[in-house]
C-alpha cells in the first residue's frame, strides 16, 4: 500500500495481470484547486468509479495501480514532453487549461500552465506513478515470463470536442496492433462484442494513450491494451456523476471476462 498523499494506491497481486488506471483520481493540490473555476474543482473529466467496476480484478490476483490525482494535475497518459498522441485532433495537454467540453479550467483563463510548474508537476505525480508501474511490470513479468498492462479509462459517451455521434461503449485500443498479440486482440474484441447491448471496437478513435503506447513490448512478453469504456454503461454522466449499480451490473461480467481472457493469454 502507499502512504498519505501519495500520487497513487496499489494493490499488489501475484497473477500476471497489472490494472492501471490513471485516470481515476479526483485529489487536487490546494493551491491549484483555489485557481480552478467552480466547474473545474467539480474535475468533470474524471474516470469516475473505476476501482467499483472492476471491483472483480483482485479476486483474479491481479495488482491494481490507482491514480490520487486529478487528471487537470497532469495526465498520467500523456508523454513527459506534451506531444500529442493524435496529431491533427484536438486534444487536452499533460498540464491541461481547458476541459473536455472546451471551457477554461482556470479562472484567469491561462492558455498554457508555466513550464517550471509543469516541471514540478511532473516530478511530483507523473513520475511517481511511471516509476511505480515499471516496478510493478518487472516484478510480474520475472515471475511469470509473461504479463498483461491493462490500461483502464472511461468516458463520457458523447463529447462533440473530440468525435462526432456517441462513441461505441467498450473501445480497445493496441497501438493498431504494436502494443500486443494482435490474434489475442482479436479475442478480445469477440468477447467485447459480445456484451448484451454494448456496442465495441478494436483500434478505432481510441487506440490507446502514452501508457500503452509506451509499456507494450510484446516482443519482451509484455502485452498492454487500453480500454476506453463509456460511462453511461454503468454511471451518470453528468453531476452528481452517481454509480448505477444496476447498469454497471450488466457490463462488469464483460468486463471480468476480458480480464479472465487477460490472464488466460499471460499464463499460455
Amino acid at each position: 500500500m502507499t502512504q498519505a498523499n501519495s500520487p497513487f494506491v496499489l494493490h499488489q497481486g501475484t497473477a500476471p495481470l497489472l490494472i492501471s488506471m490513471p485516470h481515476a483520481g479526483t485529489a487536487l493540490p490546494a493551491e491549484m484547486a483555489q485557481a480552478l473555476t467552480d466547474e473545474a474543482r467539480q474535475v468533470p473529466d474524471t474516470d469516475w468509479h473505476l476501482p467499483r467496476l472492476y471491483e472483480g480484478a483482485q479476486s483474479l490476483g491481479a495488482s491494481v495501480l490507482v491514480a490520487t490525482y486529478s487528471r487537470y494535475v497532469v495526465d498520467l497518459n500523456r508523454p513527459p514532453n506534451g506531444e500529442s498522441l493524435y496529431p491533427g485532433q484536438s486534444v487536452t495537454g499533460l498540464c491541461p487549461v481547458d476541459s473536455f467540453a472546451d471551457t477554461p479550467l482556470y479562472r484567469d483563463g491561462r492558455t498554457a500552465v508555466e513550464p517550471a510548474e509543469v516541471e514540478r508537476r511532473r516530478s511530483a505525480y507523473w513520475q511517481p506513478y511511471h516509476a511505480q508501474l515499471r516496478v510493478e511490470l518487472e516484478r510480474l513479468l520475472a515471475l511469470h515470463g509473461k504479463v498483461v498492462l491493462w490500461d483502464a479509462h472511461s468516458i463520457r459517451s458523447v463529447l462533440p470536442r473530440f468525435f462526432a455521434g456517441k462513441l461505441p461503449d467498450l473501445n480497445l485500443g493496441t497501438a493498431d496492433g504494436a502494443s500486443c498479440d494482435p490474434v489475442w486482440a482479436q479475442q478480445l474484441l469477440q468477447l467485447a462484442q459480445q456484451a448484451p447491448g454494448h456496442t465495441a471496437v478494436l483500434n478505432g478513435r481510441f487506440k490507446g494513450g502514452y501508457i500503452t503506447r509506451h509499456y507494450g513490448e510484446p516482443a519482451r512478453g509484455i502485452h498492454a491494451v487500453q480500454l476506453e469504456m463509456t460511462q453511461c454503461s454503468y454511471m451518470q454522466e453528468t453531476l452528481p456523476f452517481d454509480y448505477l449499480p444496476e447498469r454497471a451490473a450488466r457490463i462488469q461480467p464483460t468486463v471480468q471476462q476480458l480480464l479472465q481472457s487477460a490472464l488466460d493469454f499471460a499464463r499460455t
